[in-house]
Order: C-alpha cells, then structure tokens, then sequence
C-alpha cells in the first residue's frame, strides 16, 4: 500500500435529505455542492462563484443575510463588460444597472436560503487577500484588471477567526439552527509559489482549528488533508497537477457521506444512483416492448423513491416517453 489512509471520525450530525444545505468557498465548495445536488439533496451551490479568501466569503455573507448591496456596490468595467469585485466573473453584465441587478437577486437569493439553511459548508482556498489601493477594500475576484491597482497581503488567523465570529452572530439572530461545515480546498495555489501555498494552507488550517475547537456548531471535514496524506500520489491529479482527478474526488465524497450522513441516507443515495443509471440508458429500439418494459420498471422504482427524495421531474419525463 502506498498510501497513508486514516480514520476520520464519524461525527455526531448528520445530514439528510431533509436538510437544507448551501455552499460556498472554493472549488471543493462546488465539488461537493454538485455531488449533492446530483444526489437529490436541497442545496444551493456556490451562488457568488468561486470564492477564495475567507474575508470575501464571510463577507458575501453576512451581507446576504442582512440584505445589504450598498457594501459591496463595486462595480468595474473591462473591455466593455461589467464585473464586481466581490464576487466571481462568471456573475457579470453588459451595463452596471444589469450586473447590479443579477447582484441582488442572488443576494435576495441567499438570504430566503441561508435563514432556513440546517448546513452551511465553506471552504477556504487561501490566506492571501488583495486589497483595492482606492477604497481599502478586499475584494473577491481582481477580473483582470491591473495589478498595479491592488495590495496583495497575507490574512491572520485572528483576522479570519474574527471575521466568521462577526458572521455566526449575525446568523445567530436569524438561524440559531445553522451549523457550519468548514475545509479547506486541496487545490494548490501555485501562483503564490509552492512555499507561500504552504504558509497559506497553514493559516487557513489553524483558522479552521480554532473556530472548531471554539463553537460546537462548527465542524472540521479533512478534504485538504485526504488530499495531501492520503492520495499524495500523482496519478490522483489531473493533468495541472493541481486539480484532483474525479477518482480523487470519488473518494473525497465518500468520506464525506461516511463522517455526515446517515445510514438511512446512505441507503437512498444507492437506491437513487442504480435508478439514476437507469435513467441515462440510451435504448437503440425505442419502440421495442422490451424498452416500455424497462422504462415501466424504472418508473416503478421512481415511485417507490418520491416518497424519499424529489424524483417529479424524473417521473414526468418518464411519463412522456410511457405516453408515446
């Protein structure tokens, strides 16, 4: 065995298909937001885009709680599209008045969701931040513009610690329900040079810590960890060699179902995985008995799931094929 696996205990929440999950952070935000979402959990995922810093994120936050544009009104043009510093380009509009509009509606988005959320999973990316030279401000996302126009700086763990207290009492007030699971993203920053990805991972990591060691409703989940110790092999990563492979993320996720979720959740995961391959067959005589017969069969199956998970959209597309 050339692998370093170890035991991640099960913790005492569990998550189930009842539960209402949002997702934000970095790439293992959304990783794990799709693999929800494909498994029928209730999940928003990533609604700002990929977000690195935790400042920005806690930040995007607290103001999707309160419902605050004002704060992060900070438009900025390039090449003649419009984009906001606090969040990532793939929100953007051809006017200001149409990119702040997207803007609201997702923080008006986020905060129908997050005051009924059961979990909220964040994760870190990196302990650097960039600090607009004119207003002071950290912002999310630099979308191109020049360097020369931002202060790069190296948060605190204080700093961080800080700023998801001032979030978790906001919450409290709102969802006093609200747990939170924290990571941090195994993707290497390799822009800040392999040395400075490790003081960064190494900030973020105590952060995490701390806040975990401190607040009951706050967890730890080691997908930096799994990632480094237990597949620190490199046929684990894709072709940047920064990126897991989707074997490594497999993996991940099955860690993840083991430490969170319930048995009873396990078992419908299954159950709904065996339909949902079901679903993707491809059959070459669609007017064949033997089709209807196996479309029937999977409705069946459907039926007997809809009482577990939401499978309506499945079951009506079925119905459209049965009808033909």
């Amino acid at each position: 065995m050339f692998r370093t696996e170890f035991t991640i205990g099960v913790s005492s929440t569990k998550l189930n298909h009842q539960n209402k999950i949002l997702t934000i952070g970095s790439c293992f935000s959304q990783v794990i937001g799709e693999r929800l979402l494909q498994n029928k959990f209730d999940v928003l995922v990533n609604p700002f885009g990929t977000i690195f810093n935790p400042i920005s994120i806690f930040k995007l936050l607290k103001n999707a709680l309160l419902n605050d544009f004002e704060t992060i009104d900070a438009a900025v043009e390039n090449h003649g599209v419009w984009f906001n510093y606090h969040v990532h380009s793939e929100l953007y509009g051809s006017t200001k008045e149409v990119l702040n509009s997207k803007l609201k509606g997702k923080l008006q988005q986020v905060n129908d969701v997050i005051k009924q959320t059961d979990f909220l999973i964040i994760t870190f990316g990196t302990a650097f931040i960039y600090k607009l030279k004119s207003t002071n401000e950290v912002v999310a996302n630099c979308h191109k513009v020049s360097g020369n126009n931002f202060d790069k700086e190296l948060l605190t763990v204080k700093e961080i610690s800080n700023s998801c207290i001032d979030f978790i009492q906001q919450a409290n007030v709102y969802n006093p329900k609200l747990k939170i699971i924290l990571t941090v993203s195994p993707v290497r920053h390799t822009k800040d040079s392999i040395l400075l990805n490790s003081v960064s991972k190494s900030v973020l990591r105590l952060a995490c810590h701390e806040l975990s060691e401190q607040f009951s409703e706050i967890l730890y989940f080691p997908s930096y960890e799994i990632m480094m110790d237990d597949l620190r092999d490199y046929r684990f990563y894709k072709e940047d060699m920064i990126h897991p492979t989707e074997v490594a993320e497999n993996y991940i996720w099955n860690k993840f179902s083991d430490a969170y979720f319930e048995e009873k959740t396990k078992e419908i995961i299954k159950e709904w995985e065996s339909v949902f391959k079901a679903l993707q067959h491809k059959p070459f005589h669609i007017e064949s008995a033997e089709y209807r017969k196996f479309l029937t069969g999977t409705m069946n199956r459907l039926e007997l799931l809809k009482e577990k998970i939401d499978v309506r959209k499945e079951i009506e597309s079925l119905r459209i094929k049965l009808a033909y």
